[in-house]
């Protein structure tokens, strides 16, 4: 997540996979929320949000997906347990507590935070610009 300050505050929320087969070129999938910060609005990726991407994930690889997930409330709440069950292409093994090393993805999101990092006040907008771009950039072609 990273936040706007100005005017026209928010922020923006990424989810990413990182789809390995093999035979294939490893590729990053991801999926941004923009939260203009409008009451009742929710401030981050909900379990459908992160299902969506799953579900696209899915349609692109053609294959049943073995996914390793962090701690986070949303990937282990009893809603993204029944969603996760309703798919018998996923399998889902969670990481260990306090253990961010272990997750491939949080090295991403380290390296397009630090690309941002010496950044102004910019509006809600460009920012969701600036991090798609960012994020296409290291998908590759």
């Amino acid at each position: 997540m990273v936040k706007v300050s100005g005017r026209r505050s928010g922020r923006v929320s990424a989810a990413g996979l990182i789809a390995m087969r093999p035979g294939s070129r490893t590729r990053l999938c991801h999926r941004l929320r923009r939260h203009t910060g409008r009451k009742g609005e929710r401030r981050s990726l909900s379990e459908h949000d992160y299902i969506e991407l799953i579900d696209g994930v899915h349609q692109l690889v053609k294959a049943p997906i073995m996914l390793v997930w962090d701690r986070l409330n949303t990937h282990v709440s009893h809603s993204m347990r029944d969603l996760i069950n309703a798919r018998n292409w996923l399998t889902v093994f969670i990481l260990p507590a306090y253990a961010p090393e272990l997750n491939a993805v949080e090295y991403l999101w380290a390296h397009v935070k630090r690309s941002l990092a010496n950044l102004a006040s910019v509006a809600l907008d460009r920012l969701e610009a600036l991090v798609r771009n960012r994020l296409m950039g290291l998908s590759g072609p």
